[in-house]
């Protein structure tokens, strides 16, 4: 691997970061609001980052997975909530526009509204009953075929910016389905009939994602709104795993960093009344300050070789292992590096007017965003045993 970046991706970084210090500015008030970041969607679009990754021959800007870790990580500096959420856009379009599973005519279709229409797309996979930390997704959110089309019913949960998006991706279980793991991937429009947002996203970090629930009330949709269909769908999930939730992974190591430049900035700056020299200076401080510099280029060099390592190999089992180690790395060190900055940062940090204490909440998710860390080390364990997962025991006594 060579860890020198690319003249293109250095410009991607450096345009990237322009952009995270312009949404830093609004960051707080967005925070404080639980609001949709739309000013910042808007810049990402007219900056063509809805296509930045798909494929030349689509149209778009042909950017790999390391090249989008590297981007989401600068982004995630200054308004984590919109890099967040923005990714989901990439997270749901790419899994699409890269399976031979999918038509070209619907990847073509997908790419010419993301392409030329410049198209927002959310996801929408999550429910109510499922828990990332066994792994299982059921789903009740139902299809039933209906007037040429489909009449969907259901409840879903945590799909960022789902009212700012022009489409939402979700995820459903058709009717007459004999298998369990049988799904089909549906996409909305804002305006469906039967559609309607639930505003309950009141929470402790990432408030401006605006993680809503989605009630779909016989929500009709034609045919051709299908966009994926399976009897079985793990095996789509599996081979995607880089973007449906990897993508996400940079953009907590760019929330710890940011963490790591506010605290670096507060302790040079504070001088205490009766000594000559800042906070910098004290012992404790620089040893939390080296301490923070190694949790995070350990986490950044783990990550990339993993984005680098997808991109080389695609979905292999050494791949799969590797999202989840950067995963567990970046998670564990968002929460260790944010909290250490609010600690040395004192009393004065944890004003709501503080970015570090922000920043502290936003990383607090870090850990627990799906896969959470306790799953990670769970798909770490039987890569590095070499066992099957089939003949492992379920961690819960199945009803």
């Amino acid at each position: 691997m060579d860890f020198a970046f690319t003249p293109e991706q250095c410009r991607l970084r450096q345009k990237c970061l322009e952009l995270a210090a312009d949404f830093a500015t609004r960051s707080a008030a967005h925070d404080r609001e639980a609001s949709h970041p739309i000013e910042n969607y808007d810049t990402l679009r007219d900056e063509g980052f809805l296509a930045l990754t798909v494929g030349r021959e689509w149209g778009g800007g042909g950017a790999s997975l390391l090249d989008h870790t590297i981007a989401y990580e600068a982004l995630g500096q200054g308004c984590p909530s919109t890099a967040l959420a923005f990714n989901m856009h990439a997270s749901v379009v790419m899994p699409l526009l890269e399976s031979p599973e999918v038509s070209p005519e619907t990847k073509r279709h997908i790419a010419d509204l993301v392409v030329r229409e410049k198209k927002l797309i959310a996801g929408n996979f999550s429910e109510p009953v499922t828990t990332s930390l066994i792994g299982e997704r059921p789903l009740k959110t139902r299809a039933r075929r209906a007037d040429g089309g489909y009449r969907i019913s259901g409840r879903k949960m945590f799909a960022s910016m789902l009212e700012a998006a022009d489409f939402v991706l979700v995820m459903v279980y058709p009717d007459g389905a004999t298998s369990p793991s049988a799904a089909m991937i549906v996409m909305l429009p804002r305006n469906a009939e039967g559609r309607r947002v639930e505003a309950d996203w009141d929470v402790l970090g990432m408030r401006a994602t605006r993680s809503d629930s989605l009630i779909l009330d016989e929500c009709w949709v034609p045919e051709e709104a299908v966009v994926y269909r399976s009897d079985d769908m793990r095996q789509f999930r599996h081979a995607n795993l880089n973007w449906f939730w990897g993508s996400y992974t940079p953009v907590y190591l760019g929330v710890a960093q940011a963490a790591f430049d506010e605290l670096r900035r507060v302790v040079q700056a504070r001088k205490p009344e009766g000594y000559t020299q800042s906070l910098a200076y004290h012992p404790d401080v620089r040893r939390h300050i080296a301490e923070m510099s190694a949790d995070l280029e350990a986490a950044r060099l783990i990550m990339y070789r993993s984005a680098w390592l997808s991109d080389k190999e695609g979905p292999t089992p050494e791949t799969t292992a590797a999202l989840y180690r950067a995963k567990y790395m970046v998670g564990e060190a968002v929460s260790r590096i944010t909290r250490a900055a609010l600690t040395l940062s004192g009393a004065h940090g944890i004003f709501k007017t503080a970015r570090l204490e922000q920043l502290f909440r936003d990383g607090a998710l870090g850990p627990l965003h799906p896969p959470p860390s306790d799953f990670c080390l769970h798909a770490m364990g039987l890569y590095e045993l070499g066992l099957d997962p089939a003949d492992i025991l379920p961690p819960l006594k199945p009803g």
